[in-house]
């Protein structure tokens, strides 16, 4: 017999096995202990249960413990049953069109823009349809009121998914991509001819060129190896080849960088004022290189004049170069675990337009003088060249300032009155931000260390400090500025939109607050900024305080810049734009360029409103799609290094707090800022029903809640950084 024709009859014995009533779920190791295999014969089973996985036929437990699929939940080939109409009986009105979202399970949603409510698409009609697909969906009959709808693709109006990153899995005569994206969960078959030789466990992007049917995966070939899954950074990699984020300059961007110079120029000098005899620093990060602004502070007669002083990258990037479209393609800089990818050649971003201590650079200045209640009285924005004086850390001057490094403090000591001062405005200013209504949601951003291989050793809440505050006041007062002279102006501009939320939103929130027991009140159809902080305020402290904040979060808008200047609810600000990181934000680049043309007459004396007009909407538009997509694959690195991080850390206890309650389980979120899920089938103890009006899980027998904001200590059951998923169990309750 064959070598083939054996291992198809071992498949098929195994297959009947997997299949049999009284089996029950096992690892690799039992199936070969029960079938008595010795050591050279377990390498065949393994080929086996890869080769079945492979074909959709069985599949592979979190714990390991194989099982076979059946025919109507195959991933590969999904038969599905018929469909309840015919294309020929759809009404018009029953068939919507929307963006389909997958789910790793096989079925999936249809958002409809303008619905708030998404259809569920049941993993029989999904049809070919996978992420991000535009497709045709027809609604179910027999709708209930009260239960989500259903419907059935029926047509794929645009394909939103060309490319897919994943793991290859090699079998004899072929192999398959799984995707890194648990949202496209259809598995895609690669010819042997288009492996392009890669090796079992690489990670690749892979071309779709067949999209299947409903027994047919997909099938592409490889287009890119971006090297094994077990290489430092191969993970980090995929996440930007998987976002389609550019990580190389083209040829023709990189030359045009080194054709600007690395000095000051006399011929820039022209017409700028000079502040080189100013004291100022930059202040930020120690690992920080891009240094985009400066500060400068003093105060006489009761006035402090505050400079605050913008690296002048419009200079160096001129509209409509091959710099310029590669930044706005880009729209802003990557900020990744273990890399970062600038929008900027780091010749710009590091060299020439970085504010480096002892060196000339060309700036644009935003000079406020600020009464002491801290409203600005007079302010100039004017092109300038400045020296920076020293290059600050926040530690440094957060150690200054609350007295903890007497070294530091002589080390700068010509410069400490200074920073003092800046102590007293930014006090000043976040009060007077606070009087108007200006909303703190002060949840910490991870810190994420990573050793030499890349590996994550420890993870910790980056908190906010005294020398952050002042550079974060600083800077948005710069920012509502400029906002605030160029929309009077009724000038061509960019702003920073943050819009009210949804009232029906709001109106949950209320509700919600209002059965915590908390008295809450809004004098407007439409709830104020300052009305948000004031429930913030009444519940500081209690335990449903994390409840609230994260509700209250919920309820807000995305922020996103657009051409009307129609404020920032967030900020409680009637002005506001991007101003202050132009080397790492298009928008600030941008509208660098306009403020320039502005000073220097060019606005109207060589007609450049109208081209500005003409061009910035798609500015914003582009500008938002690319802070989107770097937010997306900063939050996937996150998750993916804190997977990781843990997975080091199984059957270690932890102590947390219930951060999300839903149906199927508990989210607890650690100190150090890691979030996993307390499955509720490992909760054993009762049967538990989840309340959507107060966010609880509560047990049906023993009437035990679980609620956001309650302490639990809970032990590390399983990390997964593929799939970037960390799982919890209960250790203890009400800790």
């Amino acid at each position: 017999m064959k070598k083939r024709e054996i291992f198809e009859k071992r498949k098929k014995f195994i297959q009947e096995l997997l299949g049999d009533p009284l089996y029950k779920p096992m690892r690799l190791r039992e199936i070969a202990s029960l079938l008595n295999l010795k050591k050279p014969e377990k390498k065949d089973l393994y080929e086996i249960l890869e080769s079945l996985q492979q074909e959709g036929k069985a599949e592979i437990d979190s714990k390991g413990r194989y099982k076979l699929i059946s025919q109507k939940k195959s991933r590969h080939g999904k038969p599905g049953r018929a469909n309840s109409k015919t294309a020929g009986s759809e009404k018009a009105s029953d068939i919507r069109e929307g963006l389909f979202i997958g789910h790793p399970k096989g079925f999936g949603f249809v958002e409809i823009e303008g619905e708030e409510e998404d259809i569920f698409i049941p993993e029989e009609d999904t049809g070919t349809a996978v992420h991000h697909d535009r497709v045709k969906v027809l609604l179910k009959e027999g709708h209930k009121e009260g239960k989500r709808r259903e419907g059935v693709i029926t047509g794929i109006l645009e394909r939103g998914m060309s490319q897919v990153v994943g793991t290859y899995q090699s079998n004899r005569d072929y192999g398959f991509v799984i995707s890194d994206n648990p949202k496209f969960s259809k598995d895609v078959f690669i010819p042997r001819k288009d492996s392009k030789g890669v090796r079992n466990g690489d990670k690749v992007v892979v071309s779709i060129t067949d999209y299947g049917s409903k027994n047919k995966s997909p099938e592409g070939r490889v287009i890119e190896n971006l090297g094994s899954c077990r290489a430092p950074g191969t993970d980090i990699l995929a996440i930007v080849k998987s976002f389609g984020i550019p990580s190389e300059f083209p040829e023709r961007v990189l030359n045009q960088a080194m054709r600007v110079p690395d000095h000051v120029l006399e011929a820039d000098l022209d017409g700028r004022t000079d502040l080189r005899d100013i004291p100022m620093v930059t202040i930020d990060g120690e690992d920080a290189k891009d240094l985009d602004d400066a500060v400068s502070l003093s105060k006489e007669n009761g006035i402090y004049h505050l400079g605050v002083h913008i690296a002048d990258v419009s200079n160096y990037v001129q509209g409509g170069s091959a710099l310029d479209r590669e930044a706005l393609k880009r729209g802003t800089s990557v900020y990744l675990a273990d890399r970062v990818i600038p929008m900027l050649p780091e010749r710009l971003s590091n060299g020439i337009c970085s504010l480096n201590k002892g060196a000339d650079r060309l700036t644009l200045s935003c000079l406020m003088d600020i009464d002491e209640q801290g409203k600005v009285v007079s302010h100039k924005i004017a092109e300038t060249v400045i020296c920076v004086d020293e290059r600050m850390s926040y530690t440094d001057v957060k150690n200054i300032l609350e007295d903890r490094d007497p070294e530091a403090k002589e080390r700068y000591a010509a410069l400490v009155p200074m920073f003092f001062l800046m102590k007293e405005l930014s006090a000043i200013l976040r009060s007077s931000r606070h009087s108007r209504g200006s909303i703190d949601f002060d949840f910490p951003e991870s810190k994420i260390t990573l050793n030499a291989a890349g590996r994550a050793v420890d993870v910790k809440p980056y908190e906010a400090n005294v020398a952050t505050r002042i550079i974060e006041d600083f800077m948005l007062l710069a920012n509502e500025t400029v906002a605030k002279e160029y929309c009077r102006g009724e000038y061509p501009f960019v702003y920073r939109t943050h819009e009210n939320p949804d009232p029906e939103k709001v109106e949950s929130l209320l509700t919600l607050i209002h059965n915590q027991g908390i008295s809450v009140q809004k004098a407007k159809e439409e709830i104020s900024p300052k009305e948000i902080q004031a429930i913030l305020e009444s519940i500081e402290g209690l335990p449903n305080e994390p409840l609230i904040s994260r509700l209250a979060l919920r309820t807000m808008k995305q922020a996103r810049y657009t051409t009307e200047c129609s404020g920032h609810f967030g900020l409680a600000a009637k002005y506001y734009c991007h101003f202050t990181s132009p080397i790492r934000r298009y928008p600030d680049l941008q509208i660098h360029r306009i403020i320039r043309d502005n000073l220097r007459g060019r606005l109207e004396r060589e007609g450049k409103t109208e081209h500005y007009r003409e061009i910035l909407d798609e500015v914003a538009r582009q500008s938002s799609v690319c802070e989107r997509r770097a937010d997306d694959a900063e939050r996937e690195s996150d998750k993916l290094k804190k997977a990781e991080y843990m997975s080091y850390h199984l059957g270690e206890e932890f102590e947390g707090i219930i951060s999300g309650v839903t149906g199927f389980g508990l989210y607890v979120e650690l100190p150090n800022t890691i979030e996993g899920l307390v499955h509720v089938n490992t909760m054993r103890d009762d049967y538990y029903s989840f309340d959507r009006d107060t966010y609880e899980l509560r047990g049906d027998m023993t009437g035990k809640v679980y609620r956001l904001g309650q302490k639990l200590k809970v032990r590390a059951e399983d990390a997964d950084p593929l799939m970037k998923t960390i799982d919890f169990v209960i250790v203890e309750d009400e800790i």
